[in-house]
């Protein structure tokens, strides 16, 4: 893996964290007897929007900015807008703040959010670009659009260490395998100025090439020792052709868009979607565009690609695994369906 990806070494852990249900009753935005919403704000300074420009907050009444310089300075910043009764919550960074706000979130808010402001910001924005909010989007524009209660309902994807569920990390992106590598293409594709939806176009297209052409020793053409078991403990199928304790690829989302049309997941109905890769034959690396965009036939299920609708599955990885864009290490996970949250919406 190239050393651009940041590696956390271990996941974050606080006391008293809640565990998250996939069952919540729908919730619209809080009720307030306020003039105006208190709002808070957690701006990346380091995000690549924000990099060089000062916060523009203009002259809107109740808000609480803060701008972190660690990750860990976060809880302590989330409680105290708990405490304050924040009435929305805005992040303006990338896909990398939204997964570190929610993770250290977890223990303040447990399942009872306020509602969320995405301000992309940063290199990927995918959770944004799902919500079809487009860069640039404004905070006198979110909070327009929070005036007329327009917002979209997603789950975050919560994974916890199986002998330690207070150690978790919560994002919407997982995958692990060969997308670990797809990752750091992204990452240098970013160094050279692609992002977003460039970035993606660039990192599917190549990452495909590499598969298809690499040799048997190429890092692109191994697999990765893991097991995948689902809801009921049964160990997902195998299609064979290669080690039963080895899968190529796994991309599991709660996202419903992706970038460039990818459409992994066409036709399953289900918050939480996974999609496997058993082996890195070729006959089944040729089918990879069919399966990004959706079209995988049953020659394709045949030779080893699998895609699944579930509230969870347990992983047991002897490699890293990646969220959002980061890389977390080795070990054994429950992966699982996190709370209802409400986005602010255009």
């Amino acid at each position: 893996m190239h050393g651009a990806i940041h590696l956390f070494d271990q996941l974050h852990e606080a006391d008293g964290a809640q565990p998250s249900g996939g069952a919540q009753p729908p919730a619209s935005l809080r009720a307030t007897r306020r003039a105006d919403p208190l709002i808070g704000v957690i701006r990346n300074p380091r995000s690549h929007g924000n990099e060089g420009r000062k916060a523009d907050t203009g002259d809107i009444p109740g808000v609480l900015l803060a701008s972190p310089g660690k990750r860990n300075e976060l809880p302590a910043i989330l409680a105290d807008f708990a405490a304050k009764g924040v009435d929305l919550l805005v992040v303006d960074g990338g896909d990398g703040t939204v997964r570190d706000v929610l993770t250290c979130g977890a223990s303040v808010f447990g399942d009872a959010w306020p509602t969320l402001i995405v301000l992309p910001s940063g290199k990927t924005n995918a959770l944004a670009y799902d919500l079809g909010v487009a860069p640039g989007w404004t905070l006198a524009e979110a909070l327009d659009a929070a005036r007329r209660q327009s917002v979209a309902a997603r789950h975050p994807i919560v994974v916890a260490q199986t002998d330690n569920d207070a150690a978790q990390v919560r994002g919407f992106v997982l995958g692990a395998g060969a997308f670990t590598q797809a990752i750091s293409l992204g990452q240098d594709a970013h160094d050279f100025g692609a992002f977003n939806a460039a970035a993606v176009g660039v990192t599917t297209a190549w990452s495909v090439l590499q598969a298809l052409f690499g040799g048997a020793g190429n890092v692109w053409r191994r697999g990765t020792r893991m097991r995948l078991r689902g809801p009921d403990g049964a160990e997902l199928p195998h299609a064979g052709g290669g080690p039963l304790d080895e899968r190529y690829m796994v991309f599991a989302s709660t996202l419903e868009r992706f970038p460039v049309g990818l459409c992994p997941f066409k036709g399953i109905d289900a918050p939480l979607r996974m999609g496997v890769l058993d082996t890195p034959r070729r006959a089944l690396l040729l089918r990879l565009p069919a399966i990004f965009y959706g079209r995988a036939g049953k020659a394709a299920r045949r030779l080893g690609f699998q895609a699944h609708g579930l509230d969870r599955f347990d992983m047991e990885i002897a490699d890293r695994f990646i969220l959002d864009g980061e890389a977390f290490p080795a070990g054994s996970y429950q992966v699982r369906l996190g709370p209802r949250l409400h986005f602010v919406v255009p």
